[in-house]
């Protein structure tokens, strides 16, 4: 079936299905690194450290996630917000930037932004 004839839910339903698969085998793919990376470079440096399996590998690319990647996703990061700050400040009025100076004056020296 052409893309053309097919309706747009068909085509958001097998996209997502594509997008699932890639993810999938990416993690499968991750997860069988981190194993291969551990049991080849661990246990020779650490004589104590044991190999670990394939689902331990898993688990512990989760955790590294979580600890030092966190679920954030890459939106831009703080260079995207400081710009949305940014155009949000320009688009106040000089009376609405008052008011908003006003609120965190009691926090610190509040720097007038206008140049």
């Amino acid at each position: 079936m052409d893309q053309d004839q097919m309706g747009p839910r068909r085509r958001f339903r097998l996209r997502f299905l594509v997008k699932a698969i890639c993810v999938l085998l990416c993690v499968a793919v991750l997860g069988a690194a981190v194993m291969l990376l551990w049991n080849c470079v661990v246990p020779p440096i650490f004589p104590g450290a044991a190999e670990i399996g394939y689902w331990r590998a898993l688990g512990l690319l989760v955790l590294c996630r979580i600890l030092f990647g966190g679920f954030r996703g890459h939106h831009g990061g703080w260079h995207e917000k400081k710009r949305r700050m940014r155009a949000r400040w320009e688009s106040m009025t000089p009376e609405e930037r008052e008011r908003f100076q006003s609120r965190f004056r009691m926090f610190g020296r509040c720097r007038d932004r206008e140049q």
